[in-house]
């Protein structure tokens, strides 16, 4: 990293132009959320005709869902250094064009072997996009809204998912599979244009040595601080560091931050949030649901009260905290999952407990998108300092996808084996779990610089000024025995 002074820091830009470039970052930032939303959803509306046309068998349909999720935990290991190494811009690039050319091939696909190898790849770019995109809203952003800025994208993403099954609904009576996998190609491509006009981050400039660009781009993006002041402490808080490297994460004193962030982003999934995303038919089947408009439209209202909920998150992350949000979420998908326990306890299904069965549900999904999936996204690009920050992430998402694929393989046979009660009564306990686990290790971040979130890992999962003050010199005291 290049040693060289400072530059002055240059005329800050008027209000108005930081405002406009506040804008494209986060319109940017949104249309990527919105098309990862549909694209992670889509599939759950055309698998209902494309097996047809296919003729696939269980296994395949199975193979069809999940190779996405196997493509994503690929491409989430290798974005943090992707974003390291080409910048956090280019990354983004890389996802929007990746996007727009596995949509349009998936949509075009002739027979299941071709429509698997390109989910895969499209799985790849979804797992780079989950670890660059909130990376490039978080180093964009000030401090004072970067919670609500990351949490945005979330909401884009929960947005996405809304729209799929809207779409599918739309597209369900003519049964046209391709149009529901390929419309998300057009956005993609659309949105490379602004992604060209934008800079990269201030701290990725920095990481290359590039201090008098971060300066600038400092100051535009926020022109409320000491631009030069700024990247100086980025500097040295990069000059602190030894490495970018997965064993730096292992090392004092960040370790307890990578157990922070692997058992967050473990939890995030195993506690059943996509069994609900990929299997909602079979479980509204079991509380007593019947029909195919039934089929696209419950789970439409669930991710809608989902979006609300998300919302409501970005409202109040930056006012509340970080950790009122997190476990309030956690804590109320604790008490769904109980409900559902019970309901499914009480056998065939009908009338008034068919609908606190489909309202449990519908709270459990909303309680994980205020929570954990608000969350999870802001404590990936928080956690550790910039010279860590994308290597981190993708740790962190990795284990996400890790238990998101458990869940996708072995939801449905868990049903089919232990039946619907135990099965959520197992989830249960996993959501108390990670409560517990998130009461004990989730730090408050909020208006913290990310450069200043490594004194609270550094002492030991608190922050510097509550350290216990030194004692005085003085007579030793006498032993005691």
């Amino acid at each position: 990293m290049s040693n060289a002074t400072l530059p002055e820091t240059p005329q800050p830009p008027s209000p108005k132009a930081a405002r406009r470039t506040g804008r494209l970052f986060a319109l940017t930032g949104a249309v990527v959320g919105v098309i990862y939303g549909y694209d992670t959803g889509s599939i759950s509306g055309a698998l209902v005709f494309l097996s047809r046309d296919f003729h696939l068998t269980e296994a395949e349909k199975g193979l069809v869902n999940s190779v996405l999720v196997f493509g994503s935990i690929v491409g989430a290991l290798i974005g943090g250094k992707l974003a390291d190494a080409l910048g956090r811009k280019a990354a983004m690039l890389i996802v929007a064009g990746s996007y727009a050319v596995f949509v349009a091939l998936s949509a075009c696909a002739p027979n299941v072997v071709v429509l698997d190898v390109v989910r895969f790849l499209l799985g790849v770019a979804i797992g780079i996009s989950i670890v660059a995109a909130p990376l490039y809203i978080a180093e964009s952003t000030p401090a004072r809204i970067r919670g609500a800025s990351v949490a945005a994208y979330q909401v884009a993403t929960v947005a996405g998912i809304v729209l799929t099954y809207f779409v599918n609904w739309g597209l369900s009576g003519g049964g046209h599979w391709r149009w529901m996998l390929g419309l998300s190609a057009i956005p993609a491509a659309l949105v490379m244009v602004p992604l060209l006009r934008l800079p990269d981050t201030p701290r990725w400039y920095v990481l290359k040595g590039r201090t008098q660009r971060a300066v600038e781009v400092m100051a535009t993006t926020d022109p409320e601080v000491d631009a030069q002041a700024e990247v100086a402490a980025v500097s040295a808080a990069l000059a602190q560091e030894s490495g970018g490297s997965a064993s730096s994460l292992l090392r004092t004193p960040y370790a307890r931050a990578t157990l922070f962030v692997i058992g967050l982003g473990f939890f995030c999934q195993i506690t059943g949030i996509n069994a609900v995303t990929y299997y909602s038919p079979q479980i509204f089947e079991e509380m007593g649901f019947t029909g195919n408009g039934q089929n696209f439209l419950l789970p439409s209202f669930v991710e809608l009260a989902s979006l609300a909920a998300t919302v409501l998150a970005l409202l109040i992350i930056d006012r509340l905290g970080r950790r009122v949000v997190l476990l309030s979420g956690i804590g109320t998908m604790v008490t769904m999952l109980a409900v559902l326990t019970v309901v499914f306890a009480m056998g065939e299904l009908h009338g008034a407990a068919t609908w606190v069965g489909f309202g449990a549900i519908l709270l459990f999904t909303a309680a994980f998108n205020f929570g954990f999936g608000s969350l999870i996204w802001v404590y990936a690009s928080e956690a550790f300092p910039a010279q860590l920050r994308s290597t981190g992430a993708s740790v962190m998402l990795t284990a996400d996808l890790v238990a998101n694929l458990l869940i996708a393989q072995f939801f449905p046979s868990l049903m089919a084996w232990a039946g619907a009660a135990w099965t959520f009564a197992g989830l249960g306990a996993l959501a108390f779990c990670a409560l517990l686990f998130a009461s004990a290790m989730a730090p408050e971040t909020k208006g913290r610089q990310l450069e200043e979130i490594q004194g609270y890992w550094q002492n030991g999962g608190r922050w510097p000024e509550e350290a216990p003050a030194p004692v005085p010199a003085g007579p030793a005291p006498e032993a005691v025995l």
